[in-house]
């Protein structure tokens, strides 16, 4: 055993001196949007009958309860975290695949892992190490954002159940990821198992938590997912179900050491699928393989601002409930504005969520190209006579059209599925020009992405801290009484108020234009770095 996991201290910490900024940032952020919507919500309703009174009939829509499951209990505190229960407990799996898959499948198949491996390494050292770490910051962001809610004034043992929801989530998905990591052979495959687990997890657990009662509604306890919902913090508080997920975790992980000890360095158990000897004409060019390579991670995005779509277009049929609660009104507006009716205020307000969503979906597609270089793709195609500045502009324009795409799909969805709900709805155009509106910031993002990975690669991770401090101080920051200037600073804060109001022109174009210039500075230092 000594020996398997021998230097495993100086790889856990090599791992968090890499993580040095990314795993404090997703804490923290985290914590914000744990603690910060809890915050919010205790705002406008202090006590339960306020609560009871504000938010009922939005609480059991069943496309609200899909989304983020039952709200526990009928008081001030279950209401502060119903959003945030799910939602957080889905980040925090997502941080445990990310980190797990970075500091193992990543590492072997860029060659570290090979370099490291001829030092005095245990052979299971380094997923130990990537555990370890995950564990940390799953338990990092569980613990203080539980720490968080009883600063707030929250009842403790809810705070805790909380904290367990989140960790359930989180020590599961380190778990699977332990596994899928070496059941697959690439980076992209350990992704694909993992993050297919999570989506399959989530929509049994909508299906389970759509009914009352019954086999259907048993199911939920099938789903990872589904326990930390069943944890129902500031209701029946049941602490015990961190025992399941402390279960996958120690299952999945004792699979994952089984089959490291048994396949070949750079190998998985399950192969890679070849493609054809020869590539069809349509992939002769740079944007061409940039697109066929992201085509998986775009159908999957697409299907997701489809749902996104639907469930956001049907509660427009229960907003105007909300008009009889002026604090709830205030929320709202503090969110998206007082421009038009309810609807569209409500609508402006989940148009930047979205965005912001779309926004890490953009930064992702764009880091790719420093994925590239590391893995030795790059080098391939800049070998066959690609130039630099062609392999870099076809991974910025593949975002951007990605990202295009994502938000046309969602707001064309809300226009169609909101006319059904709502005579009071905002119409197909104007659901669809809203969305539409939020492209300059997205784009804004991109471009620092661009121009990070473009000019020093090693830089790229601090897009994802730029979109977390975007998302927080532009969408978070009125609701917990932020400097006007912090906020301003925020792209998203300057996406003016539609539908409903008046489209941001000015902002638009200065935006558009420095995404532009963002990304226009990181090709010009791109064509001029070594490329490794």
């Amino acid at each position: 055993m000594s020996t398997r996991l021998a230097g495993l201290d100086r790889l856990l910490r090599l791992a968090l001196r890499r993580d040095r900024v990314i795993l404090p940032a997703s804490v923290l952020g985290l914590v914000l949007l744990s603690v910060g919507s809890a915050q919010a919500t205790l705002a406008l309703f202090p006590d339960d009958a306020s609560a009871v009174a504000g938010l009922a009939d939005v609480v059991g829509n069943p496309a609200v309860v899909a989304m983020y499951g039952p709200i526990s209990a009928a008081d001030a505190d279950a209401l502060a975290v119903f959003k945030t229960v799910m939602m957080g407990a889905v980040l925090v799996a997502v941080l445990a695949v990310v980190l797990v898959r970075r500091h193992t499948r990543t590492e072997e198949e860029e060659g570290r892992l090979e370099l490291v491996g001829a030092g005095a390494v245990g052979r299971w050292a380094p997923l130990a190490a990537a555990v370890v770490v995950a564990l940390l910051g799953v338990v990092a962001a569980s613990g203080l954002s539980a720490l968080g809610l009883v600063a707030l004034g929250m009842d403790p043992a809810g705070s805790l159940a909380f904290g367990v929801a989140w960790a359930t989530a989180g020590l599961a998905w380190v778990g699977i990821t332990a596994t899928a990591v070496q059941l697959a052979s690439t980076t992209r495959g350990a992704g694909g198992l993992a993050f297919g687990a999570l989506g399959a997890a989530f929509v049994l657990r909508a299906a389970a938590d759509s009914v009352d009662g019954g086999v259907v509604h048993a199911l939920g306890w099938l789903s990872p997912l589904g326990w930390s919902g069943r944890v129902e913090p500031y209701g029946r508080d049941r602490a015990w179900v961190l025992l399941l997920g402390l279960g996958v975790l120690v299952v999945g992980v004792a699979a994952g050491l089984a089959v490291l000890g048994r396949r070949d360095l750079g190998a998985g158990v399950l192969p890679p699928r070849l493609g054809p000897a020869r590539a069809a004409r349509r992939l002769s060019g740079p944007v061409a393989l940039v697109a066929r390579l992201a085509t998986g991670t775009v159908v999957g995005w697409v299907v997701g601002m489809l749902v996104g779509g639907v469930v956001l277009g049907s509660l427009l049929g229960a907003v105007g409930d909300l008009t009889a609660n002026p604090a709830m009104a205030r929320f709202l507006e503090a969110l998206g504005g007082s421009a038009g009716t309810i609807e569209d205020v409500y609508l402006a307000s989940e148009t930047r969520f979205l965005a912001v969503a779309v926004a890490a979906a953009g930064v992702a597609l764009v880091l790719r190209l420093g994925a590239a270089e590391r893995s030795g793709i790059g080098e391939s195609v800049l070998s066959t006579g690609t130039s630099r500045l062609r392999w870099y502009a076809a991974h910025v324009l593949v975002a951007v059209l990605a990202t295009t795409l994502f938000l046309v799909v969602v707001g064309a969805t809300v226009g169609l599925v909101g006319a059904r709900a709502s005579s009071t709805a905002p119409g197909f155009w104007a659901a669809l020009g809203a969305f539409v509106s939020t492209l300059p910031a997205v784009w804004v993002l991109v471009g620092v992405a661009a121009l990070l990975v473009g000019a020093r690669p090693r830089t790229a991770p601090l897009a994802w801290g730029l979109l977390l401090v975007g998302f927080v101080v532009g969408e978070l920051g009125p609701t917990m009484d932020l400097p006007g200037w912090l906020v301003d600073a925020s792209p998203f804060a300057h996406l003016g108020q539609l539908p409903g109001g008046e489209f941001a022109a000015l902002a638009a174009v200065v935006m558009t234009l420095l995404g532009a210039g963002l990304a226009a500075a990181g090709a010009l230092a791109y064509d001029r770095r070594d490329v490794a």
